[in-house]
């Protein structure tokens, strides 16, 4: 075997140096962890001096690593313990950046180990991402293909095993599915309802496609201009079957974009679903900020139409706005 050659397994490197003799350095062939080619040096001075740095290229330019690593030294022809460095963490992308002094005067045949614990992609920020699967990794892989089989059902309809009825058409999904995402979904199939004898659900105050996005909620598969075109059908959807996270991130979406155009649509909504956040964004849009002058004539219509205690709430805000100081 050559005398620069390095030896690789999993994470870990092995560089068997035969005669160092009367050498003062010496560098490995390049040897592949990770993403990148590496090589480990030796130096002889006052120390002996080991560094690991990553060869030079376009990507330890691009994505230097981060390194966790531990080096050991073992000269098995003597009765010498192995040497062991402490656990390193650097950001490594040249020689420069890492060197191992060992007070020691190795000649003949020794071994250097490297065991690298983490490499990361280092960041501008200081963060970085394992090049090695974690269980985070794991987890992310796993529900990415539970949600492409879960597409499949829903979009192939295998084996479903319940209809429902929409106020434009109707489509096939799954009992249990169904059952998982809703309290009320569940109560229908547990019972001896009419759901569950007929094997249907009627849904008629939403249409196909309103409840084509719920399902896709359901699955997993929704899309965001799905979602933004139907939430407001999503919402009632979510208050009827009692979906709380469904309800909870429709009402910081409607939050997001309250405008002179939609502002009391969306209070309506608000007292009805009992919305307190949406509520409460909505007035401080229309009294704190001063938008009820750009709505003076809708305000007409939408008073003769809101409920009672909602019109007393608002006027009650309104003395709180214009209390004198």
């Amino acid at each position: 075997m050559s005398d620069s050659k390095v030896e690789t397994i999993s994470r870990m490197a092995q560089w068997r140096i035969e005669n160092f003799g009367s050498s003062t350095y010496k560098r490995s062939d390049p040897f592949k962890i990770g993403i990148w080619n590496w090589h480990l040096s030796v130096e002889k001075n006052r120390y002996l001096y080991i560094r690991l740095f990553p060869e030079p290229s376009r990507t330890s330019k691009e994505q230097p690593p981060a390194a966790k690593f531990v080096l050991r030294v073992t000269a098995p022809s003597t009765n010498r313990r192995p040497l062991v460095s402490q656990v390193y963490e650097r950001v490594l992308r040249s020689s420069d950046d890492f060197v191992w002094p060992i007070d020691s005067n190795l000649q003949g045949y020794f071994v250097i180990d490297v065991e690298f614990h983490d490499l990361k992609i280092n960041q501008k920020n200081g963060e970085g991402t394992s090049v090695w699967p974690s269980d985070s990794t794991m987890q992310s892989l796993a529900t990415q293909t539970t949600l492409r089989c879960l597409s499949r059902l829903l979009l192939e309809s295998i084996h479903s095993d319940v209809t429902i009825n929409t106020a434009d058409g109707s489509l096939q999904a799954h009992k249990a599915i169904l059952s998982a995402s809703s309290p009320v979904f569940h109560s229908m199939f547990l019972h001896n309802l009419r759901e569950k004898e007929s094997s249907t659900i009627d849904i008629e105050d939403m249409s196909t496609d309103s409840c084509m996005a719920l399902l896709g909620y359901i699955y997993g598969t929704i899309k965001q201009e799905d979602f933004w075109k139907h939430r407001l059908a999503l919402l009632a959807a979510a208050n009827k079957y009692d979906m709380s996270d469904l309800k909870d991130y429709c009402e910081e979406s409607l939050l997001e974009d309250i405008n002179t155009g939609n502002v009391l649509e969306r209070l309506q909504e608000a007292w009805i679903y009992q919305l307190h956040k949406l509520k409460k964004g909505c007035l401080t849009y229309l009294l704190d900020f001063g938008k009820i002058y750009d709505v003076k004539e809708e305000m007409n219509n939408f008073f003769r139409q809101a409920d009672r205690e909602l019109m007393l709430e608002m006027f009650q805000e309104v003395l709180q706005v214009w209390r004198p100081a």
